[in-house]
């Protein structure tokens, strides 16, 4: 008997052993199990290591399994799509658990993909030794050099950047800006034009390019932020309160900590248990821009309402985030842009429906008009949000422009006018 099926079971039983304690339900530990064992088993057939699986091989196996599910059948799925959907679920578990990475696209098909395939793994490795930049920083250079390359090569029958020219760089900005607003296009120059200065500075290109990309003017101050109003924060915030399942005794808090601190959406997703002290009724805010702390007063309102969450919303797990995800696997939040949907669905639900932007980041911002139509010193408003300069509160002012009226001038009737 070959050895491998009885190294398949013990590698099944390890990993609904996994699934089963990231707290999924039966059924979906079962379904996650079964579809694990076929993967495995068309793996072993086509002599593809588990280490070495990319994405065309996921959708081959998918692939295969939608016809062995017609055959057996004798129809197609009644949802193609959420076939697919439940397969890919069950094999991204499986393959982040055994790799620690959800598996990587196709592999290049002609020289100028393995070149800049190459040339954005040193790019990354450039911008981190050379640049010493975070991460997140590097993804999104990374991402637009790949993209540009991708387009250049395209139309270019060449593996390298020789030459490469201004009137290509203008094409790709045309091509690019066609659906991007004006600080979109602006942050697309930058990016490009550090590429290009890399390429530069390895020898990629004879000249330095990055002079030749321009961008679009932006003004300081020129936008006004969104900011919602009294009345639609209060509407929002007393329709959630009344929703007392997980998912909203959870919500209700996120809103609270927005409108009662003006806490950055990050700043919320990675609030721990341990930044709560409940005998000195302090919470603890890192901030996510300064990467400063800052302790806060945990006001009766906000400390109800995490008591709440806590006790009768908050999954079981060993995560130690404040908020957790309401669906298997029970973990924190992915990033701040995840509060981006649970406060747009809750303005819909309380049928709020604000001008301008209807991210948490509005709830920010109508904290400190709150706090400036309540005389407190710009100083102390940026304390409160985490500013590092007293520069970043100015955008605010242009908040309150119904101040305005009470410092309006007069304005002086002519002469003709009085006496008549």
């Amino acid at each position: 008997m070959s050895e491998a099926i009885p190294q398949r079971k013990a590698l099944l039983a390890k990993f609904k052993e996994h699934v089963t304690q990231k707290r999924y339900g039966s059924s979906t530990v079962g379904a996650y199990a079964a579809v694990a064992d076929r993967f495995l088993g068309y793996l072993s057939n086509q002599k593809v290591p588990i280490r070495e699986v990319r994405t065309e091989h996921v959708t081959a196996f998918i692939g295969c399994e939608l016809r062995r599910f017609s055959r057996r059948h004798g129809h197609p799925p009644a949802s193609v799509d959420d076939f697919r959907s439940r397969h890919a679920s069950g094999i991204r578990r499986l393959l982040w658990w055994i790799n620690g990475e959800l598996p990587s696209g196709a592999a290049p098909r002609c020289p100028f993909e393995v070149f800049s395939h190459a040339l954005c793994n040193e790019y990354a490795q450039w911008l981190d030794a050379e640049r010493g930049l975070a991460t997140e920083s590097v993804d999104g250079l990374v991402g637009e050099a790949r993209r540009f390359l991708a387009w250049y090569g395209g139309r270019r029958s060449t593996n390298s950047l020789s030459a490469i020219a201004v009137a290509d760089i203008d094409a790709y900005q045309q091509e690019r800006a066609s659906s991007l607003r004006r600080v979109s296009r602006k942050a697309v120059a930058q990016q490009l034009r550090c590429f290009l200065g890399f390429a530069h500075a390895t020898g990629r290109t004879e000249r330095d390019l990055a002079s030749s990309v321009t961008s679009p003017m932006l003004y300081a101050l020129e936008s006004i932020p969104s900011c919602l109003r009294v009345q639609e924060i209060r509407g929002v915030v007393d329709a959630t309160r009344k929703d007392h399942s997980p998912k909203g005794l959870r919500d209700y808090a996120i809103l609270l900590l927005l409108s009662t601190y003006g806490l950055r959406a990050g700043e919320i997703t990675r609030l721990k248990l341990d930044d709560i002290n409940w005998r000195a009724d302090r919470i603890c805010v890192r901030h996510t821009k300064t990467a400063a702390q800052s302790l806060l007063p945990l006001l009766p309102a906000v400390g109800d309402a995490l008591l709440a969450y806590l006790r009768r919303g908050r999954p079981q797990t060993d995560a130690r985030e404040i908020f957790i995800r309401t669906v298997a696997p029970y973990g924190g939040l992915a990033s701040g842009s995840s509060l981006y949907t649970t406060v747009r669905g809750r303005l819909d639900a309380a049928n709020v429906h604000p001008v301008g932007k209807r991210g948490p980041h509005a709830f920010r911002h109508a904290r400190a008009v709150s706090l400036l139509r309540a005389g407190v010193s710009h100083k102390v408003i940026g304390d409160v949000l985490g500013h590092r300069s007293a520069a970043s509160t100015t955008p605010y002012l242009k908040l309150a422009t119904e101040d305005l009226r009470d410092v309006a001038l007069d304005i002086p009737m002519r002469t003709s006018e009085v006496q008549s």
